[in-house]
């Protein structure tokens, strides 16, 4: 799978987790240099507490545009601290 947002790759891996429709990247999959830390939390009752991501990609900044689970409830520590993306990120299969 792969994320891009203005023609530019933001995450690529083979080992997504598909959960509620989203692909959650592991963190090593990221291009790291495109997301900046954002005050915004949220709450799920199934996963806990969601930690977002600004992207910034040139002078184009997306906020709030990934979210991650980074101490998740127990029912979602397989997806502790993957990445899931939406406000206009695609994800696409690289298949």
């Amino acid at each position: 799978m792969r994320a891009i947002w203005k023609n530019t790759i933001l995450a690529e891996s083979d080992t997504t987790i598909e959960v509620d429709g989203n692909h959650y990247f592991p963190p090593s999959s990221l291009r790291w240099e495109f997301f900046k830390p954002s005050t915004r939390h949220s709450v799920c009752s199934r996963k806990g507490e969601a930690s977002y991501y600004s992207l910034q990609v040139g002078h184009f900044e997306n906020p709030d545009a990934a979210w991650t689970y980074p101490q998740p409830q127990e029912k979602a520590k397989d997806i502790e601290g993957f990445i899931a993306f939406w406000k206009g990120v695609q994800v696409v299969s690289t298949n």
